[in-house]
Parts: structure tokens; C-alpha cells; sequence
């Protein structure tokens, strides 16, 4: 199988804000870039006696040629060549989700090795990285910078920040910070320095290279406050093991051998698991997706000290722990670490218990990332464009899979009353829904919505199935024949005459991705009769287009997320045949961007980049991973 053409290569991903990327087929021609596709400029240069040759970035040097570009989970690696050497240079982002406190470090590894050519020995040379002000800014001079410098046991640092230091001084989508310290560090026996062109600033780090020995660079990043939550600004996770950057940096360097060894076999593991769920195009998908997904998230905790992970809305508002992101995000999380699901769900409940939320059905969000103070979607309450059965679904569904992820029921008995207000919503609204939006919104309003028709009922089944883990039998057991007696007559709404059923109850000839029915099999909920989806998901294979089945028939898009979770309820042959028209059009779109989950099905040259790109919902491609982990199921 041939390598797949990333559609944009990750460098550095560890929040909203610090997340770099290569946006071209090659890392040496274009200035590198924030995931917005803005440019925040790092460069690489190579210097063999008085010839300079670049192989990061934008540079007015000579090109490196690349020979090589692999991504794994945690790691890019690029392989490059001079004519007098082959330069090796891995970027690792250690997103291990088992380790919070290393998960949280906002501190990316760059470590460069080289080979002489030809048989000759490596000459004397030395390797520059350059780490420019628009790292720490919204775009280039927007605000003079300054320079400074730190020295720790293992490492020399330079850094550069905002002359004007205004923390959380506003929320957005299409921003990059503005405030903080951006850190550009050396191993022992490096040099750092300001470099000024013109009225641009950078740092400039060196080392000398010897044939064969790693050299380990670090760029890291001080945000000072990662969110502000209903009022209240808070600190990363990560100054919980350290108060500074400086005293990161040191740990970090110390543990680098053993951290680089822990993202190789964690990525090796992710990779056999995927091939074997889905062969080589899924596990090339997932690898792909994992440090995307994760890092559109910020870590920290409350004035409790209960954990929160904050996402961000990429590209669609910059909504924060937006429902309907975190709904088919989870999969990722419910897999690798379910706390941090319910990280996702914390700020939800809070702001939905609050006088300011008025409705009896869930919130769509929290805030405008950074800043959490009440829902800004639709003009934060206003009630035109709300989603009411969506958004009460969602909260059931992940609140239960949570549960049985964690095999605990602390969180869901926490916020048992709004659990229960919105499942009482449910049974009484969501069978046949009213005219309003589901999470694929920009499809616009709908009535009578057959899918999400079926989230409002396995909705009721969750609420049923928290009942019967609380010791509730009976009663968990009057919920769950509610909701089979509510798929019953959904089958006789939604048939379409021929085992396949409509977009909407109303709408003959018809269809749509019936991706919510997933968590009837996942959860082990049985609420659909056996066998009602096997003519529907066969027809699915009879609709793909060069690169995916539509989303529904009213246009030619899809919904990547959407399309994973259908084909995960096909056989392997139906998998794979779903999964490989997915592979191509990531490999094929020209559009050079982070992971976007929503694009058309006919041609690869109409993809939305201005709309959707590095989604965290891509956390959804994980969903097969979970059939037989733990207490989910075929």
C-alpha cells in the first residue's frame, strides 16, 4: 500500500494555541504554520563549512531534499539530504493519555541526527533552529517583543513575548495567542541568541553536530492561564508538577530517552490494534489523527480540583466543550482515558444547573474558547436555533458510555437530576422531532429527523441502563421498554418500503447516515429489533462516491466521524471498502490542512477548508477501536 499524502504534516500540538504545522508536501518550502493556516515561522538550517542549506520552513537558503516524511502517533520524523549528509529530524509531542502530567506538558522534542554521504564521514557542521515573535503573537508585529533567557541543569533557553501582556484578553476562532512566553531550548553545550531582521524577532539555537549523535532541541510555551471558567481565570494542569517553564524543561530533557521510548511503543500498539480492526488505511488514519484530536484541547482543573478538558469548536465558531464535539470525539478518550471525558462533560453540567441557562433540555456549550462564561452559540439563549433533542442525547450517551468505560457511577449520580430532566425531555420530544438543528447544523433546520430521532431513543435507553446500574432494575427496565416500544414505531415511521429507511418520517425516497444507531450495539442496549439495520447499511455501499457516501441526499458531502461509525456496524469487506474511499480523499484533497471532517463526495477540489479544519470530532475514526474493550460490544 502506498504512503498516504498527508494533507498537512503536525510538528508541535499541544493546545488550541501552541499547535504547529507543516502545510505542505514537503517541510522546507512553505513558512511553517498554526493550524488556522496562519504562519507562525520556525526554521531549520544546516550549515556544511560556508554553504547553508534549509530543511524547516521557508528559508533563503538551499533546499534540503526530502527523502522521507512518516507520522506516527506522537512523532514526525522527516529524513533530508544535502549532498554531503542525510539529516534525520523528529518533532515528538508526548500526548501519552495515560500520564496526565506528561499529557499536559506544552513542550515538543525536536531531535536532529547526521549521517555522512557516500561512504565519507560526516564534515564539520552545525544545525540552526529559529523560532520567530509570530509564535507568540496574533500575526507579525502586532506588538513589539522582547527577549530573554533561561539556563537550567541539561538546557539553555532564549525566549520572546508580547511587549503588551493582556492574559485571556479575548476569545476567537481564527486567533492565535498574543500573550505568554514562547521558549526555544538547547541541550548543554548549545547556544541561543536573539536574532533581529529588520523589525522582526527570533531565536536562534545552534549546536554543533557529530556523525551519528542525536541533538535534542525543545520548543515549549507559557500560557500563564489556560481558561477562564464562569469568571474565574485557571491554570494549565501542567504547573501542578512544576510552577515554570524553566522547571519543565529540565525534567523534560532528564526523561527524554525513556519518554521518546514510551510514544514509540505506545504508537506501535495503536497501529497493530487499528490494522487489525481495519488494515493499513485505518491505522494510517488514526496515526494521523491522534495528536490533532488531542490537542484541540486545553487540560487543567477547577477551584475543586475537579479535571476539565476544554475543546475547541476548529474552524466552526470556536465554541468551548461544545456537546456536539465532545459527543463524537469521545471514542478516542472513552478507549485510552475516560476521565477525561467526563473533563469534557464538567462544564456543561455546571453552566445547564446555573440560573443563566433557562431551558429544560441541555446546553449546547460553554463559552468561546478561551473563555468559558455561558453559551455563545446562537446568541447564547436565544431560542431560534437551539438544539434541543441533539444536545440531550448526546449528554445521556456520553454520560453512560463514560460510566461503563469507567465501570463507575460517582459522576453520573453527581448530576442525576439534570440527567433525568432531559431524559424525561427526551421521551416526551424526541421521538418525532420538531423542526430545529442537529449537530450537522450546517444542513440547517429539519423536522421529524429519522437519525436524530434515533438519538432521542437510545437516549431514553441510556437513562434506562444508569437506572439498572444504580440498583433501580425495575424502573431501568420501564425506560428500556419505553424506548424499544419507541423504536417500534420509529421502523414503521422511517420505512422506506424496502428494508431502508428515510431522512425524515415525511420524506419518501429518501435517506441519511443512520450513524447514532451505533450505541445500540456498543452499549449493549438491544432496542432495536435484530436485523433492522442490515438492508440499510447494505445500501450504503450501493451510494459511495470517490470519496465517501453522502452524508444524506440533500447534498454530495459527508461527515468523516459520521462515516467511521457506519461502517463500523458493517462486516470487515464493508469496513474496509468505506474506510478506503475516506483514505482517499485525505490523500487526494489540495487543500493542505489539518484533518477536516466535512467535505464533498465527487470531487476532492471541493472540500470546505474555510469552514472545518482540525476537528477534534476526528476523535470519532477511534470508534471501532472500542467493540471489545472492556464492557463495549459487537
Amino acid at each position: 500500500m502506498k504512503q498516504m499524502r498527508y494533507p498537512a504534516v503536525p510538528l508541535v500540538t499541544h493546545t488550541p494555541y501552541f499547535n504547529l504545522w507543516s502545510m505542505d508536501d514537503v517541510p522546507n518550502r512553505t513558512p511553517t504554520c498554526h493550524w488556522t493556516g496562519k504562519p507562525q515561522v520556525l526554521q531549520g538550517i544546516f550549515q556544511v563549512g560556508r554553504r547553508k542549506y534549509g530543511f524547516l520552513g521557508a528559508t533563503d537558503t538551499l533546499p534540503m531534499q526530502l527523502r522521507q516524511v512518516t507520522v506516527e502517533a506522537c512523532s514526525t520524523t522527516y529524513v533530508l539530504e544535502s549532498p554531503e549528509a542525510r539529516l534525520t529530524l523528529q518533532f515528538t509531542s508526548p500526548l501519552l493519555l495515560d500520564d496526565l502530567q506528561l499529557l499536559a506538558r506544552p513542550i515538543t522534542y525536536i531531535a536532529i541526527t547526521a549521517q555522512g554521504r557516500h561512504g565519507r564521514p560526516l564534515p564539520p557542521c552545525t544545525v540552526s533552529l529559529v523560532a520567530d515573535e509570530t509564535l507568540c503573537l496574533d500575526h507579525a508585529g502586532q506588538y513589539p517583543v522582547e527577549y530573554g533567557e533561561a539556563v537550567g541543569p541539561g538546557f539553555a533557553a532564549g525566549t520572546l513575548a508580547s511587549g503588551v501582556q493582556e492574559v485571556l484578553n479575548r476569545s476567537g476562532d481564527d486567533v492565535r495567542i498574543d500573550w505568554g512566553k514562547v521558549y526555544l531550548a538547547v541541550e548543554t553545550g548549545g547556544r541561543v541568541a536573539l536574532k533581529e531582521e529588520g523589525e522582526r524577532c527570533a531565536i536562534q539555537a545552534d549546536r554543533e553536530l557529530q556523525e551519528g549523535k542525536q541533538v535534542l532541541f525543545a520548543l515549549a510555551y507559557d500560557e500563564v492561564e489556560a481558561i477562564q471558567y464562569f469568571g474565574k481565570n485557571l491554570p494549565p494542569y501542567w504547573k501542578k508538577e512544576r510552577q515554570t517553564i524553566p522547571g519543565l524543561l529540565e525534567l523534560a530533557f532528564a526523561q527524554y530517552p525513556s519518554i521518546a521510548q514510551r510514544c514509540q511503543a505506545f504508537s506501535q500498539d495503536l497501529q497493530a490494534r487499528a490494522q487489525a480492526v481495519g488494515g493499513d488505511a485505518y491505522a494510517e488514519l488514526l496515526l494521523l489523527a491522534w495528536r490533532q484530536v488531542v490537542a484541540a484541547h486545553t487540560l487543567c482543573e477547577d477551584e475543586v480540583g475537579e479535571l476539565l478538558f476544554i475543546s475547541k469548536e476548529c474552524f466552526s465558531n470556536g465554541c468551548a466543550a461544545t456537546v456536539d464535539i465532545t459527543y463524537p470525539s469521545s471514542p478516542l478518550f472513552l478507549l485510552y482515558q475516560p476521565e477525561l471525558v467526563l473533563g469534557m462533560l464538567r462544564p456543561i453540567f455546571r453552566y445547564a444547573q446555573s440560573p443563566a441557562w433557562p431551558f429544560a433540555f441541555a446546553p449546547h456549550d460553554a463559552g468561546q474558547f478561551p473563555l468559558l462564561n455561558g453559551q455563545v452559540y446562537s446568541g447564547g439563549t436565544d431560542p431560534a436555533d437551539q438544539m434541543p433533542v441533539e444536545e440531550c442525547g448526546n449528554m445521556l450517551l456520553t454520560t453512560a458510555a463514560a460510566t461503563v468505560a469507567l465501570d463507575d457511577l460517582t459522576f453520573a449520580n453527581t448530576h442525576w437530576d439534570l440527567l433525568t430532566q432531559w431524559a424525561n425531555y427526551l421521551r416526551d420530544k424526541g421521538m418525532d422531532p420538531e423542526n430545529q438543528l442537529c449537530t450537522d447544523d450546517f444542513a440547517g433546520h429539519l423536522a421529524h429527523n429519522c437519525n436524530l430521532s434515533i438519538k432521542a431513543i437510545l437516549g431514553v435507553a441510556a437513562y434506562g441502563l444508569l437506572l439498572q446500574r444504580r440498583g433501580q432494575e425495575a424502573l431501568g427496565e420501564e425506560w428500556m421498554q419505553e424506548a424499544r416500544s419507541m423504536a417500534a414505531a420509529w421502523v414503521e415511521k422511517a420505512s422506506d418500503g424496502n428494508g431502508t429507511y428515510r431522512l425524515a418520517f415525511d420524506q419518501p425516497g429518501t435517506f441519511s447516515m443512520k450513524y447514532n444507531a451505533v450505541w445500540d450495539r456498543l452499549l449493549g442496549l438491544h432496542i432495536f429489533p435484530e436485523g433492522t439495520w442490515d438492508r440499510e447499511l447494505a445500501s450504503y455501499l450501493s451510494r459511495i462516491n470517490p470519496y465517501g457516501m453522502p452524508l444524506d441526499n440533500r447534498a454530495g458531502y459527508t461527515k468523516s466521524d459520521w462515516l467511521v461509525w457506519v461502517a463500523s456496524m458493517m462486516d470487515r469487506d464493508g469496513f474496509t471498502t468505506m474506510i478506503s474511499h475516506l483514505w482517499d480523499a485525505y490523500d487526494q484533497m489540495p487543500n493542505r490542512i489539518p484533518l477536516g471532517d466535512w467535505f464533498e463526495t465527487e470531487d476532492a477540489w471541493q472540500a470546505k477548508p474555510h469552514e472545518f479544519q482540525n476537528r477534534t470530532v476526528q476523535g470519532g475514526l477511534f470508534l471501532p477501536l472500542l467493540y471489545g474493550a472492556g464492557h463495549f460490544q459487537k
